[in-house]
């Protein structure tokens, strides 16, 4: 799971590289918290939450197929 989450959010940022991801056990699976460079945020979340929601639920699917559940998470470091 780790492998697909990290793939698909390297897919949509301009560096790569900076992508993190840190595994969480939460109760019956795993929470996913994904921190990408400051100037990709906006490309990860997508417009009105469209790109995240659809990262949800691709993670979401694929872990019901394993019998598990998972959740992600966007780390925003940004100042606001």
């Amino acid at each position: 799971m780790e492998e697909l989450v990290q793939y698909l959010a390297r897919a949509l940022v301009d560096a790569p590289e900076a992508v993190e991801l840190k595994v969480s056990p939460i109760e019956g699976g795993s929470l996913y918290e994904l921190k990408v460079a400051p100037g990709d945020v906006g490309k990860v979340i997508g417009r009105d939450g469209r790109t995240v929601n659809a990262l949800r639920t691709v993670i979401q699917h694929a872990a019901q197929k394993r019998g598990e559940k998972a959740r992600l998470e966007i780390l925003d470091d940004r100042k606001v």
